[in-house]
């Protein structure tokens, strides 16, 4: 049988099989490919909103019926910051959608003075229907940026944690005028501007003189990184034992990442706490009146958080906890 012969004649065995009820074998690979296709869905987008007030300002949101089935008994919630006023808060739209079709729902929201310095401010909006997909609700958010982020973490700073012996006056690590002796730090290799290997990064200690502002009590500050990595590692050291929070990374894409840290207090938690790693510890530290607590060990600290390694940061949020005090950032490979 010649070969046209023979695919003419398996074309025939086959439509036979299945007019008699048999079950036809489909290839794994087109089975494969039909079962990773990805599933319709509804998609909910938000317009961008102005953030220059004082203001009332239009948001349009967007409801995309992305499934099979029409869509019906739609109702649009949208929401901005904590206590920005929407009006209304939610809006019932009547009739119903076709697939494939968008509507709109427009709210009214009362923009307050432009705060100074960088600021990400966040919109929600969240649809509820029958129908369409079959989900019952999709929900969408949308990120404005005012101002721009510091160019560093030495512009962030805001706090002086290392004194000399001789002049332990400007120190004030803990919020009772104590800090780290430099002449300690020194001893076990946290000089100014020293490299400081942890967590697979090489980080530097702050190059600036004793007495002077050298880390950054953490209060959100926004911080510019151009890195990339699989983790971003923080060097520092917390006050009492609630020294946690969590930063946010955007990389360069307009995509974010978030993640959880903390420090140990800088004398008395558990070197492991919060999952901290232990660099360096110092004898003493000094207080207002001059070094002591000579039999007490004063630490620092290293901690991480995880980066997609494929994406470029762009610059990083840090937690809302002045409790948290950095003294260096880095990407590790």
């Amino acid at each position: 049988m010649r070969p046209a012969q023979r695919i003419g004649a398996l074309r025939a065995l086959a439509v036979a099989l299945a007019t008699a009820g048999a079950s036809v074998l489909v290839p794994a690979t087109a089975a494969g490919a039909a079962s990773a296709a990805p599933a319709a869905v509804a998609e909910v987008s938000i317009s961008p909103v102005d953030l220059d007030g004082p203001a009332i300002s239009a948001v349009k949101v967007t409801v995309k019926n992305g499934g099979p089935q029409r869509l019906r008994s739609l109702k649009v919630r949208f929401a901005g910051p904590t206590g920005w006023a929407v009006q209304p808060s939610v809006q019932d739209v009547g009739g119903s959608l076709a697939a494939g079709r968008s509507t709109d729902a427009t709210f009214r929201i009362q923009i307050p003075e432009r705060r100074p310095g960088f600021v990400i401010r966040t919109f929600t909006a969240t649809a509820t229907y029958q129908g369409g997909d079959g989900r019952g609700t999709a929900s969408g958010t949308r990120t404005e940026r005012s101002g721009s982020p510091l160019e560093n973490l030495e512009s962030a700073y805001n706090n002086v944690a290392v004194t000399d012996e001789s002049a332990t006056g400007p120190g004030d690590f803990d919020g009772e005028g104590n800090s780290f002796s430099a002449q300690k730090l020194a001893a076990v290799g946290l000089r100014r501007g020293a490299a400081v290997e942890a967590l697979g990064a090489r980080l530097t200690w702050p190059d600036v003189a004793a007495g002077t502002k050298d880390n950054v009590a953490s209060s959100g500050q926004a911080v510019k990184l151009a890195e990339k990595g699989s983790k971003l590692v923080f060097l520092g050291s917390g006050v009492t034992s609630g020294a946690t929070g969590s930063a946010t990374v955007y990389y360069t894409d307009g995509t974010a990442d978030t993640g959880t840290f903390g420090f140990p207090n800088w004398s008395f938690d558990p070197a492991d706490a919060h999952g901290a790693t232990l660099v360096k510890s110092t004898d003493g530290r000094n207080r207002p009146d001059g070094y002591g607590n000579a039999t007490v060990q004063y630490r620092v600290f290293a901690h991480a958080i995880p980066l997609d390694p494929a994406r470029t940061v762009e610059f990083v949020v840090l937690p809302a906890n002045a409790n948290i005090h950095i003294f260096a950032m880095a990407t590790a490979p």
